[in-house]
């Protein structure tokens, strides 16, 4: 005789797949990057682990949620300056800040920072005001300054004297200059179109080389804080003999434009002065004076012939722009001044720059569209186009690109994923700026999708047929049923079962649950 029978194959986790799928859509709902700012201002030179704030408050999070969510504070820049304790919420400055450090020649000092959280992800930004204190002395850049004037200059002449500088800003920086009591000079205070005071000695009363050859001046700078510190400088006044002219400049003021990348030795601008004197008195050398440092240092000055050359790397994001004066001295120490104004050109000499902040190690299969897979950043050190970026991905593949702010991006699902069609993706992102020579990078971002039990087991055959001889052993086999499942581990797992029918005898067959065997 024949015996038929049906046979289920279960997949080992059939059953939780409605929890599942509940738990799954309850996680994946990510919150946006809020654009909410937290604002903090702390003193600088502060000491190391400084309290700053208590983040987990301030953003009403449960302490617990630190921790589980991984949250952690990320800096701007290839410094981290701050530490985020994930037991008490404390964010903390991680060593003593200097502003003039941190922030040189600069009336402001922010520090930004990203919390990150993750499961799921989000991101709030922060900014830390680092403000002063007057904790430096107005400096000149010499101790003595020696200045060579004919006795037969008139009262109401002026001579420009090198100014002093303060690395504080603001009230604590250099707020008012002195001179000392004496009976033929006065000081003359200006403040340029930058901001920048400048000094110049004026005659009074004429002087008398016979009378007196020589006057020394005591010089004081001073700034605004309480108490207010000071610096000063001797100011040494030769009397020389009569020389008929001063050594004239045949413009007061050059201005020149010059890209960043210009190469060293490259020609700026030659400056050129004037003296009709016969002999010595009208040979001129040229030299900087009020000229920062900085400056001396990027730009060198031809004592013989005026010519200034670039000596050092000029880039654009330091520094926009130089400003120099050129003082021309004849052989009988009469000298004239002119100004040199520096534009730095930007020059798109930087590529844009891809920061993977957070990624997900995997993404189960059923995520809906919109899902956060990472989070990444991009910039640019370059100004205007320059330094603009845009981002792509390249292939046409599920996912998307999504600004959110600070030029931060989100990768995000934008179709349903299967993972028995496509079980990984290697992703890659270009970001390029929009420089008329356009510069670009690339980071590849590797992400696993996760199975999800949405494939039921299939047997390899719709019909078993099976024959027995009558008066058999028990246990006897008599054959074998295959089923597959196409999803993966545990989900792929499958047993076999008889389904009983109703008003039906039990079956005088039994089937294997692990292999199949009938």
């Amino acid at each position: 005789g024949w015996l038929f029978w049906r046979v289920m194959a279960c997949g080992r986790r059939s059953g939780d797949r409605k929890r599942q799928v509940i738990l799954f859509i309850l996680c994946v709902c990510v919150c946006q990057s809020g654009a909410e700012t937290l604002r903090y201002s702390l003193p600088e030179e502060m000491e190391r682990d400084s309290f700053i704030a208590n983040i987990a408050k301030d953003l009403g999070v449960p302490l617990s949620q630190l921790a589980a969510r991984k949250a952690r504070v990320v800096s701007e820049g290839n410094e981290q300056l701050f530490r985020l304790n994930q037991n008490t919420g404390v964010l903390t400055a991680k060593e003593s800040l200097d502003r003039e450090e941190i922030c040189p020649q600069s009336d402001t000092c922010t520090l930004v920072f990203k919390i990150f959280f993750e499961n799921p992800l989000q991101l709030i930004r922060g900014e830390v005001e680092i403000r002063d204190v007057n904790d430096n002395s107005p400096v000149f850049p010499e101790k003595e300054m020696v200045l060579k004037i004919l006795e037969t200059a008139s009262p109401g002449s002026r001579f420009p004297l090198e100014s002093a500088q303060d690395k504080d800003v603001g009230i604590n920086g250099l707020q008012n200059y002195s001179l000392g009591p004496n009976p033929h000079f006065s000081l003359a205070i200006g403040t340029a179109k930058d901001g920048v005071k400048y000094l110049e000695l004026v005659l009074q009363h004429q002087l008398d080389r016979e009378e007196q050859g020589e006057l020394n001046l005591l010089l004081t700078a001073t700034d605004g804080g309480s108490p207010p510190r000071s610096g000063t400088a001797q100011v040494r006044i030769v009397v020389v003999d009569v020389n008929d002219n001063i050594p004239v400049f045949e413009r007061e003021t050059y201005e020149v434009r010059l890209a960043e990348n210009s190469p060293l030795e490259q020609l700026v601008v030659r400056v050129a002065a004037a003296d009709p004197d016969e002999g010595s008195n009208g040979e001129v050398r040229y030299a900087f004076t009020q000229t920062s440092e900085r400056s001396r240092q990027l730009f060198q000055l031809n004592p013989t012939t005026g010519e200034i050359r670039v000596a050092g790397r000029l880039d654009f994001e330091e520094a926009k722009s130089h400003k120099m004066v050129v003082k021309a001295t004849d052989g009988g120490e009469l000298s004239g001044h002119c100004k040199v104004q520096v534009e730095v050109l930007d020059v798109n000499d930087n590529a844009p720059e891809i920061a993977l902040t957070s990624l997900s190690a995997s993404i189960p299969e059923d995520a809906p569209p919109r899902t956060v897979v990472a989070l990444f950043s991009v910039r640019d050190r370059d100004s205007g186009d320059n330094g603009r970026t845009e981002c792509s991905i390249d292939g046409d593949l599920p996912f998307s690109l999504t600004p959110t702010f600070d030029n931060y991006y989100e990768l995000r699902t934008n179709a349903a994923l299967d993972r028995e069609r496509t079980a990984e993706y290697n992703i890659t992102i270009t970001a390029t700026d929009w420089g008329r020579k356009r510069l670009s990078s690339q980071e590849s971002i590797f992400v696993q999708i996760s199975d999800v039990n949405d494939n039921p087991p299939e047997f390899t055959q719709e019909i078993y047929t099976m024959s027995v001889t009558e008066n058999n052993s028990p246990m006897l086999r008599i054959g074998s049923m295959k089923a597959t499942d196409a999803d993966a581990g545990i989900n792929a797992r499958v047993n076999y079962a008889l389904v009983r029918q109703e008003s039906k005898e039990q079956p005088e067959v039994s089937v294997n649950a692990e292999n199949g065997d009938v």
